[in-house]
């Protein structure tokens, strides 16, 4: 691999000794507390005990294995025998002394084998760069002599199955470990036993592949399919992109013995994320699909029965195939070019379906992800992603990482710019996951890499990952020209014969046949020119019992009709349950106050504000069966303070302890509800919700941002995946998204969702976009999302201070009728032959403008509320207009500016529905760079301005029908 050399100064190791807490300046402190540790365990904090108990199992330096005992008193004792004048001092002799010097610089130097010693791998396959200047792993920087090298030193400490080594053989054994084929890294673990589990799996097998001859010729096998595949393409579909894998075959290697381990270890389903270099090389070799299918897609002739469809290098795919231990399902998920977002998409469907199985440590379900390594070191969603994995909401059991390391982003290879770490692999140290870097050049130990990954995944359920060091052989793609950039990297890799010619010529020396290698070539292209595999793991009749049938939600219309209303002796119980807490749980005064006010809502006695309503229909759709899953940055409790779902006992003595969910006790055998405070987190949190809600069609599913205008920070996201997954993938997803939006004056962050976004991406019936403004309304929009079988992206404009409006509040009677209004009719009874102005509408700004015409005594003004912006609800608002025989214009009125919100979608909506002669008008802030403004009487002043001018003359925009 292509690292920067070490520069004068310190050694990498002593740097590393420098700065941990055991730093010499740090010394007294920690002699003070190591001992009061031997004299009593207990009186230390936790970490430092469980430090010092990891060395009391270090050998003493005799090699014993006596326990360490309380220094003080021994000291003690010897100060009292001095002051008697009963001893004398003995001085040590020198041979004495230079060899106990010696015997701690040879742990030393196994210290440093086992903390650096990657530096000194054998990884590049290219051979780029000479070995860095290490002074920690030489001898000689300890001191040792070449007549030392015969010296024997205690190695009980490790596990090269000798409990005393010369020091010749001890480097041997170090070298051949750790600087090999295989560079690991794994000393920064914190846990002692995961350290241990390393240095046992590493040093007893020498890092060294045992595989037999059948084995070997399988990994021939799979090295020729890569290889095969590749060139069958690039003869038969010259210049077609295609994102080749040459120089990196050993990938297919390790995917082939990562799949079949994991099906020996137990695990049934794996899911896949990858960008697209090898992307139609695991399709076609890993998870089994038809050459002949991938052929028709180059041909042109593969159906195209999707309204937009995909490059084929970002099609997904599933099969079932066999191995040693069993069946396993194999998902490859849809991917857009967007490189690693993939990642917390695999994360939320793993989840999904862990949590079907019933399977919490993810030990039948298996993520695995694949890096490029420019991406995986430069995009931030990695660093996101990876700090979900050991948080309790998105745990997934430990990922498999895979990086092709082909030492190059697009035309960027020099690490002085592609980086600034040493390694790509460098962020995973931010969750403490082992790195093994292997020499792609070296298949045999491809399979070892991979095997310790998996174990390690599997004992710990911990994320691990395997650096698979390669190289491109053509460019980014199969029309670029790399040597423009790259002349010396491509002098290297066009004199390099391939990996499979190398392994071909070494098995042949060894015995196993000289024209193997050929004889398999043949046999593959054979298969290509048929269409076929030449060995086809796929089962075509097997189906798993967990297997999620989609079929009763494909082909709905958004029209479909869903019973969302709930009998009033259901909702009296289900209101009883979710005000009710345990007895001695002490809740604080003010939510206290909430539940009371909650319990009064239940009985019918005051109308249902925000946060009850949504508490109902959380608690009847888990009592009907139907889990909900809801997560989001402090949505336990609500940015705005309106949920308290999470219930807090004021008197708990233990972070961990003392939390209540009444929506977790509303029935017997009820489905789960789950409630999330996320990481600080957008983009990977939205992407891990939608990969739930992709692979779970019964869950409602719901993100919700702090405040609304913090998506933008997940947009990629909703480009790639919400919006446009269905036409680009036929992926169906249900996933809800709840974005607080309205104009009450915070300033330009905590104003808008930015709505138009949205607007301007929906199309094609893609998605749900509404902007409820009732209590009743959020009851039956939450519940329709997952009682009706259709199944679209649902994005909620929420609001903020409607959560506490008693205008936004409903009588009980609207949720045991009724459904949810895709547009509100005028709240009054007006004489329709009088109304002049129709005044549409969406969110908040209604109240603003109802209360105005209430000043104004306004009879000649009807005012509507579009309380579902698209799909459009076009029957529903020209029976509004046609209420009105008199109307002469229509205006719309907004909070947001006019470049802003809805008003561009709209206009050409409302416009289709009116009379001719009628006229459409605009009423509203104006085109803004800025979401909102951030002075609060300039806010109050535009406010003004828009709800008057929606009872004014038409200014501006004014269109004729």
């Amino acid at each position: 691999m292509s690292d920067p050399s070490s520069t004068s100064g310190p050694g990498v190791y002593q740097a590393y000794q420098g700065n941990t807490y055991l730093f010499g300046g740090n010394a007294p402190y920690v002699e003070e507390m190591y001992e009061n540790y031997l004299a009593n365990p207990t009186s230390v904090p936790d970490n430092w005990r469980s430090y010092f108990d990891a060395l009391q199992n270090v050998p003493a330096t005799d090699g014993s294995n006596t326990k360490d005992v309380p220094h003080q008193p021994v000291i003690n004792a010897f100060a009292d025998l001095a002051k008697k004048g009963t001893t004398k001092v003995v001085q040590a002799s020198g041979a004495d002394s230079e060899l106990g010097r010696k015997r701690t610089a040879a742990q030393q130097l196994i210290a440093a084998y086992r903390n650096v010693g990657a530096r000194w791998a054998d990884l590049d396959p290219l051979k780029r760069a000479e070995r860095p200047a290490i002074p920690e792993l030489e001898p000689s920087f300890y001191d040792f002599k070449d007549a030392d090298l015969e010296t024997v030193f205690n190695t009980s400490n490790t596990f090269f199955g000798k409990d005393t080594m010369s020091l010749r053989d001890l480097l041997n054994a170090l070298r051949e470990t750790y600087c090999g084929s295989i560079g690991a890294e794994y000393m920064y673990i914190t846990d002692q036993t995961q350290k241990r589990w390393w240095q046992e799996r590493l040093e007893s097998a020498r890092t060294n592949p045992q595989l037999n001859a059948d084995e070997k010729k399988h990994v021939l096998d799979r090295l020729t399919a890569a290889e095969g595949l590749e060139r069958f393409l690039h003869t038969k579909y010259v210049g077609q992109k295609r994102f080749s894998l040459e120089g990196g075959e050993s990938f297919i290697v390790s995917m082939d013995e990562l799949i079949n381990q994991a099906g020996v270890k137990g695990v049934q389903e794996i899911v896949i994320g990858m960008a697209h270099r090898g992307r139609l090389n695991v399709l076609v070799n890993s998870l089994g699909k038809m050459p002949a299918d991938l052929f028709a897609e180059f041909d042109h002739t593969a159906p195209e029965d999707l309204p937009s469809g995909d490059v084929k290098y970002h099609q997904g795919f599933s099969s079932d195939v066999t191995t040693a231990g069993g069946p396993v399902h194999l998902s490859l998920a849809f991917n857009p070019s967007h490189l690693e977002i993939v990642n917390p998409v695999v994360e939320g469907s793993v989840r999904a379906r862990m949590d079907r199985r019933a399977d919490p440590q993810g030990k039948q379900v298996l993520p695995v992800l694949v890096h490029g390594d420019a991406a995986f070191a430069g995009q931030g969603v990695v660093m996101e992603t990876l700090a979900l994995a050991e948080t309790r909401g998105y745990f997934t059991g430990g990922t498999v990482h895979i990086v092709i390391n082909n030492q190059i982003g697009f035309t960027t290879s020099d690490p002085r710019d592609s980086r600034s770490t040493l390694y790509c692999t460098d962020i995973v140290k931010m969750i403490e996951a082992p790195v093994l870097h292997v020499n792609g050049d070296d298949p045999e130990a491809v399979v070892l890499a991979t095997q310790l990954a998996l174990e390690f995944r599997m004992e710990f359920q911990k994320d691990v990952v395997l650096d698979i060091i390669c190289f491109r052989k053509l460019g980014h793609n199969e029309q670029d020209t790399p040597s423009l950039t790259q002349p010396l990297m491509y002098k290297k890799i066009a004199k390099h014969p391939g990996t499979r010619k190398l392994y071909a010529d070494k098995l042949a020396t060894q015995g196993l046949g000289d024209t193997l290698g050929d004889d398999m070539v043949k046999a593959y292209r054979a298969a290509m020119d048929a269409g076929k595999h030449t060995i086809d793991p796929v089962l075509t009749n097997f189906k798993s019992k967990y297997a999620v049938d989609w079929s009763p939600f494909l082909n709905k219309k958004w029209t479909d009709a869903g019973d969302t209303a709930i009998p009033t002796s259901e909702w009296k119980r289900l209101a009883e349950r979710v005000t009710s807490t345990p007895a001695n749980f002490t809740v604080h005064p003010l939510v206290k106050k909430v539940l009371d006010d909650r319990a009064a809502m239940g009985r019918g006695e005051v109308n249902v504000d925000w946060g009850m309503g949504e508490h109902m229909a959380f608690a009847s759709l888990v009592s009907s069966g139907y889990p909900v899953r809801l997560s989001g940055e402090d949505c336990g409790r609500g940015t705005f303070t309106h949920r308290h779902a999470v219930l807090h006992d004021q008197n708990r003595e233990k972070f961990d302890e003392g939390t209540f969910v009444p929506l977790q006790n509303v029935a017997d055998n009820q489905a789960p509800f789950v409630v999330i405070d996320s990481i600080l987190s957008e983009e990977a949190v939205l992407a891990f919700e939608y990969g739930y809600a992709s692979n779970d069609p019964n869950t409602l599913v719901i993100w919700e941002a702090q405040f609304g205008d913090f998506v933008n920070g997940a947009q990629v996201v909703i480009d790639q995946f919400i919006a446009s997954g269905e036409v680009k993938w036929g992926r169906v997803n249900g996933i809800t998204l709840m974005l607080p939006h309205g104009y009450e004056g915070q300033g330009p962050e905590h104003s808008s969702a930015r709505l138009e976004r949205f607007m301007q991406l929906a199309a094609d019936t893609n998605m749900q976009i509404v902007q409820p403004t009732t209590a009743s309304q959020i009851f039956h929009v939450l519940r329709r999302q997952v009682v009706r079988n259709l199944r679209k992206p649902l994005v909620i404009m929420t609001p903020k201070s409607l959560l506490r409006n008693k205008d936004a509040t409903s009588p009980l009677s609207e949720f045991t009728k009724g459904s949810f209004q895709t547009v509100i009719p005028d709240s009054r009874d007006l004489k329709a032959e009088k109304v002049k102005r129709l005044v549409a509408c969406s969110g908040k700004v209604y109240y603003d403008l109802a209360k105005k015409r209430e000043e104004l005594d306004r009879e000649d003004v009807a005012i509507i509320r579009v309380e579902q912006l698209y799909p459009f609800p076009h029957k529903a608002f020209a029976a509004e207009l046609k209420k009105y025989p008199n109307l002469v214009d229509v205006v719309w009125c907004q909070d947001e500016p006019q470049n802003q919100g809805a008003w561009f979608f709209v206009q050409h909506q409302i416009h289709e529905n009116m009379q001719e002669g009628q006229k459409l008008g605009y009423s509203g802030r104006a085109a803004s760079a800025s979401p909102a403004v951030g002075y609060s009487h300039l806010h109050q002043e535009q406010q003004k301005a828009l709800v008057d001018g929606a009872f004014g003359k038409l200014k501006g925009f004014v269109l004729t029908k």
